[in-house]
């Protein structure tokens, strides 16, 4: 399956069966993410080598302002886009099958983690998984140690505040903190 019937297909997926053609295939692409990260990761890499490993592990071309302090991990890679002048922090997870979009002129704080899978409940059919695209909108700012669980839309200008797990949509220029996230104010 190439890098682009594997976004097409994730974007359909409601289910994926554990051991599906779908399912496999992001097996494939974790071997490769593995393998890109611990390159990533090894050893001192200069700005212009992180962002062409990144290009690797992400299957994109990124803007010249992209900025990202390794360590970071992917179980995928594939299914991520980037917007321009984002800058990712060290010590950072995604969990990208279900797809993740990050805009312009977003911050990820360190060791922040977004998920876009769930396994299915039913303990007899527990490989099998449900995605959810999550999508941070331009000037979104991550506190550090934030958490972002499948299905959610962190709306333009928005905050979220260092250790908050967000389950739900936040609104456009909104500070949300908390376990779970809840709006503290309007900005």
């Amino acid at each position: 399956m190439t890098v682009e019937e594997f976004r097409k297909a994730m974007a359909q997926a409601e289910y994926i069966p554990c051991g599906s053609e779908l399912h496999r295939a992001f097996h494939a692409f974790s071997q490769q993410a593995l393998r890109i990260t611990a390159e990533l990761n090894g050893a001192y890499r200069e700005p212009d080598e992180v962002r062409r490993l990144m290009e690797e592990l992400t299957g994109r071309e990124l803007d010249e302002s992209f900025a990202l302090f390794p360590p970071f991990h992917t179980d995928c890679g594939k299914n991520t886009a980037i917007g321009k002048r984002v800058f990712i922090n060290a010590g950072c997870q995604f969990q990208d099958q279900g797809g993740i979009s990050i805009g312009d002129d977003v911050l990820i704080g360190p060791q922040t983690i977004i998920a876009t899978l769930n396994h299915d409940p039913d303990p007899e059919k527990r490989g099998g998984m449900f995605a959810k695209p999550v999508r941070i909108c331009d000037k979104v700012w991550l506190g550090a140690r934030v958490t972002i669980c499948p299905g959610v839309t962190i709306g333009e200008g928005a905050i979220v505040g260092a250790g908050a797990v967000v389950t739900r949509d936040v609104p456009p220029r909104t500070v949300v903190a908390g376990v779970p996230a809840r709006i503290v104010k309007t900005l």
